[in-house]
């Protein structure tokens, strides 16, 4: 499976003939979709991470979101380098760029999920006890 030198994205039944109109193949149409989708997710994820990066708490999740955004670009960059030379060594590099982004995605997802569950804590922990006040000092301004 690590061998990609004999990867070509070319339709093997047409004339070599540099006169003759070949369309592309599905592949070839899927697989431009894909890195201009991954040019995309990976602008969003950049502005994302920027907007996050305004509050203190919000950059230590929106650092790495930068971080993520930009592996996902050099990732689509390096698929249409290999689109354009079928050099194998661009497609493995693209897909250790992609596996980067999804292992930092990972993470930022537990961290932020970690950070939500801590919040949702704190909100309670303050908010019993507000309440309990409130209530306690109604009651005392009732019969007092």
């Amino acid at each position: 499976m690590d061998d990609f030198t004999d990867i070509n994205l070319e339709n093997d039944n047409q004339p070599n003939s540099n006169t003759s109109f070949r369309p592309p193949s599905m592949f070839q149409m899927t697989f431009n979709e894909m890195t201009k989708d991954m040019r995309f997710v990976g602008i969003f994820i950049i502005i994302y991470g920027a907007i996050q990066c305004l509050s203190i708490i919000g950059a230590i999740v929106g650092i790495p979101l930068i971080l993520i955004g930009l592996r996902m670009r050099e990732s689509a960059d390096q698929f249409d380098n290999f689109k354009l030379t079928n050099n194998a060594h661009a497609m493995r590099t693209g897909f250790e760029l992609q596996a980067k982004y999804f292992r930092l995605t990972k993470i930022i997802i537990i961290i932020s999920l970690v950070i939500m569950v801590i919040a949702i804590i704190l909100f309670f922990a303050i908010l019993i006890p507000l309440i309990t006040s409130i209530y306690h000092t109604q009651s005392y301004n009732q019969y007092g």
